[in-house]
């Protein structure tokens, strides 16, 4: 997959490069992560290091179950970020009272429904400018 890299579309994982690296390094091993505020234990989606609720910049790591439902889709089959080929279905898919806006692979788009049962599949894209694998959370049907 090539691109013009001054339109980056991914993030940089690495813990120089974010707090948040553990995220990315779950999703590597093919889990779902997001964080809990370790005072007030609300669960985030996206992961934070902060508290959106009471402010703390405490949290801990929470595995999520990786398997959800769709709530939502939609199917764009032009204007598609950089490396991306079209037509790609995005959904919001409910998992462990969280929505998660993300990409589903593998999936026919006059097939998905919502209600669908979703799992965990993360997508590899472009490696960073050092060489390392990056990933995004993607979803295929169940």
């Amino acid at each position: 997959m090539s691109y013009f890299r001054a339109t980056d579309p991914f993030p940089l994982e690495s813990a120089e490069h974010t707090k948040l690296h553990e995220f990315y390094a779950r999703l590597a091993a093919g889990r779902l992560a997001t964080t809990r505020c370790a005072s007030c234990k609300r669960l985030a989606w996206p992961p934070r290091a902060f508290c959106g609720e009471c402010g703390s910049d405490l949290y801990d790591w929470v595995d999520l179950s990786g398997e959800g439902t769709i709530h939502a889709f939609t199917i764009q089959e032009v204007g598609l970020p950089a490396g991306f080929t079209g037509p790609r279905v995005f959904a919001i898919v409910k998992l462990d009272g969280l929505r998660v806006f993300s990409i589903l692979v593998d999936a026919e788009p006059s097939k998905v429904a919502i209600g669908q049962t979703v799992r965990l599949s993360p997508l590899r894209v472009a490696d960073d400018p050092g060489g390392n694998p990056r990933w995004l959370p993607a979803f295929r049907p169940a």
